[in-house]
């Protein structure tokens, strides 16, 4: 039984993985296990291309991004089990737990994390029932989010990313992602308001 895990391998789901696997260390966290199911085919990073990103090197392709954060992410927090290859079809909502059935394996978890494109195409059993049309794009888009308060879609039901509802840029998705992951550690942490930062140690 994972404790969370994060559906989508893109700008959201890297970076919620990335802040829960730096928190995995801490006392209030080391009993938990996190995983990721780092799907990236339908990504719009894909074919992105990053001149406007604070820290990124103009001229920055998003496939490589895509393959250099699943890098950072083993390098770093080996902890965090990445999923290849792998697409999620169904979730189940148990009460207690999920059940996320792929096209090739079934895992269980207490909190999911949904971190994939805002199109239409998006065809997850058991999320048709929050679909809703996305608020802040055209109409003629056709694109849809998750309808959510707060990330939050249904107790342990969460959603990053521009299926939470939020414009498609990428340092938004980032940061929605690194909110969500910022609430699980709360919650592990009994409630109290936790982020995880790295800092030079001067010497004074």
């Amino acid at each position: 039984m994972l404790d969370t895990l994060i559906i989508g391998g893109g700008a959201a789901g890297l970076s919620c993985a990335l802040v829960l696997g730096s928190g995995l260390k801490k006392t209030f966290a080391r009993t938990k296990s996190v995983a990721i199911i780092t799907h990236q085919k339908t990504s719009h990073l894909q074919n992105a291309l990053f001149n406007n990103v604070l820290g990124l090197k103009p001229g920055t392709l998003g496939k490589d991004l895509l393959e250099s954060g699943k890098e950072q992410l083993k390098l770093l927090y080996p902890e965090v089990l990445q999923i290849e290859k792998e697409k999620v079809i169904s979730i189940l909502n148990l009460d207690t737990h999920f059940e996320i059935i792929t096209n090739k394996d079934k895992y269980t978890a207490l909190r999911v994390v949904v971190a994939v494109g805002y199109t239409n195409l998006i065809n997850i059993k058991g999320l048709e029932r929050y679909l809703e049309p996305h608020p802040q794009t055209a109409t003629e888009k056709n694109r849809l989010w998750l309808k959510n308060k707060n990330n939050l879609v249904a107790k342990n039901l969460y959603v990053a990313g521009t299926l939470a509802g939020g414009r498609s840029q990428f340092a938004i998705a980032s940061g929605s992602g690194a909110q969500v992951a910022t609430d699980i550690l709360t919650l592990w942490n009994n409630g109290k308001h936790t982020k995880i930062h790295d800092k030079i140690e001067l010497d004074l």
